[in-house]
């Protein structure tokens, strides 16, 4: 049945126009001075205008954060870069790969070399032009022996960066890749001034539509409006002021008490408390956010195929999407790929909770009787402490004995995750197959958090990545993901229970786009550039 928000929607999309939203509006009963409070107020939220200061809570941050797109590797410094920085491709609010920084781009028959003509005028926030030395400068950052860059690997098959004018770059790939505009994307590779063949980082100057105002590292960072921002109709915002929030109540109250005006990670628990507030709304996407525990098989007693074969199958994952995310996901199958990858692998049987195949493999392990430490904080996701002793119950009817090893949040991505052996995590996910596997699961990935990297399935998995990368019959190619994902799910030390929503609440006093992308949080952690207040 057709209510007045329904109208309301249709004519913020345009849907209706006014003598047929009054129309419908008064066969619902509703008075007409009435029906046309509600329609100016529809209309007048589609509209975007300048003004004003945003302030949004975020559930990540560490101390150890910073300015360097190399060493980004949570929500926080995400959100900054892509609110100073651009890149030379964006995922936009629709989900779609568009130019960003680049103006067009092309291939080669091959996918072997890209071309990016960039957009000429745009400038730093120091005044300084954009041109193809930045680019080059930029992406060299992440390459090279001595990089550190937790984006390095993505730009592996990169042999060689040319300028072949002042605005036009030439990229030389090893092999083909069909996805290389879609790396361009990501968060790692914005684009900062060059300075002696070098990326200047250390500045905070970007072509974003804020300027850096205060930077302060896993805790809040604010921002003023750069009034020579190449785009037209976005960056409404006077200021901007972005707060690390780590503890999910203390976000829920900043939005509860109107101290912010939008946070994420909303606990699935509390999602119904805050649709009760009047001047909030739940704003919630599907994507690609998947929670993790991985199991590093480079650490006893994870290097043992049989032990984590028993881990995975003692994890009870429909109580867990029904507990923690109560209803707001879907149950994992141990692979990174969604439902929402063009080569997710629904042909592939779902692993289910079955403690005698738990048994049955603990057996064959030698291990039974073994208390595993499991390290974990909400800094993870929300609800990451109630999803690890749920496991933990699961799992002691299996015959594991698991510790729920309860760690600081601050500093957990810096000392727990990526070090200890078994963990809690989450990943935003990414939107090509290509991409997921190689940021987090190729053996020379610095965020191969499982360090699942030798071995007679793990060498397949390797050269399946890569071979899938320059195949351009997608029926070929289909296959090879397919088969990527049934080893990953088998051998890998990837427990992946669940894929979640993102879930946000907003206060009513913002506006954005009838569309808001999932590829990460915040509409793409692009909110401040795409939001209004209305």
């Amino acid at each position: 049945m057709v209510d007045i928000k329904d109208l309301e929607k249709a004519a913020i999309d345009g849907k209706l126009d006014r003598r047929e939203f009054m129309k419908r509006a008064t066969a619902l009963g509703l008075a007409a001075p009435f029906a046309t409070s509600l329609l100016t107020q529809a209309v007048h939220a589609a509209t975007p205008k300048k003004g004003g200061r945003f302030v949004q809570g975020t559930g990540h941050g560490s101390t150890t954060d910073t300015l360097d797109p190399g060493t980004h590797e949570n929500g926080f410094s995400q959100n900054v870069v892509y609110t100073y920085a651009n890149h030379l491709t964006e995922v936009d609010n629709t989900g779609q790969l568009v130019p960003e920084l680049a103006e067009s781009y092309e291939a080669s028959a091959d996918a072997k070399t890209w071309t990016f003509k960039l957009r000429q005028g745009v400038e730093f926030h120091n005044g300084k032009t954009m041109t193809a030395d930045d680019v080059i400068g930029s992406i060299n950052h992440h390459r090279g022996e001595d990089s550190k860059s937790a984006g390095k690997s993505l730009l592996s098959a990169v042999e060689s960066i040319t300028k072949k004018g002042k605005y036009e770059v030439e990229f030389k790939l090893s092999a083909g890749n069909a996805d290389f505009p879609f790396v361009m994307s990501d968060y790692h590779f914005a684009i900062l001034p060059e300075f002696e063949g070098n990326m200047d980082w250390q500045a905070g100057f970007g072509t974003g539509g804020y300027v850096i105002d205060r930077y302060e590292p896993g805790v809040r960072a604010t921002f003023k409006r750069n009034p020579n921002y190449f785009k037209s109709g976005r960056a409404h915002f006077d200021e901007v002021e972005t707060i690390a929030l780590l503890d999910t109540t203390a976000r829920q109250n900043a939005m509860m008490n109107d101290e912010v005006h939008a946070i994420n990670r909303v606990d699935p628990k509390t999602v119904h408390l805050l649709s009760r507030v009047g001047s909030l709304k739940i704003l919630e996407t599907t994507g690609t956010l998947h929670y993790t525990f991985p199991m590093r098989v480079d650490q006893k007693p994870f290097d043992n195929y049989d032990l984590r074969m028993a881990v995975k199958y003692s994890v009870d994952r429909e109580q867990l999407v029904q507990k923690i995310l109560l209803g707001h996901g879907a149950i994992g199958n141990d692979h990174p790929i969604s439902t929402a990858n063009p080569y997710h692998n629904g042909e592939m049987a779902q692993r289910s909770y079955d403690p005698d195949k738990a048994r049955h493999h603990l057996k064959k392990a030698g291990m039974e009787g073994v208390t595993l430490d499991l390290g974990t904080s909400d800094a993870a996701f929300s609800g990451a402490v109630d999803a690890a002793l749920l496991i933990k119950d699961s799992a002691a009817k299996a015959g594991l004995d698991i510790n729920v090893v309860r760690e600081p949040k601050d500093g957990y991505w810096s000392n727990v995750w990526n070090k200890k052996a078994w963990c809690a995590c989450y990943w935003g996910g990414r939107p090509t197959e290509d991409w997921m596997f190689t940021a987090a699961y190729v053996a020379d990935s610095k965020w191969n958090d499982t360090a699942w990297t030798s071995g007679p399935k793990a060498d397949k998995f390797n050269k399946l990545v890569v071979d899938a990368r320059s195949e351009l019959d997608t029926n070929k190619r289909r296959q090879m993901y397919y088969e990527c994902q049934e080893i990953v799910n088998d051998d890998g030390g990837a427990l992946i229970p669940m894929f979640a929503n993102y879930i946000h609440a907003v206060s009513k006093k913002i506006g954005h786009d009838e569309k808001v992308a999932a590829n990460w949080e915040f509409d793409g952690n692009k909110n401040a550039e795409r939001w209004w207040f209305a």
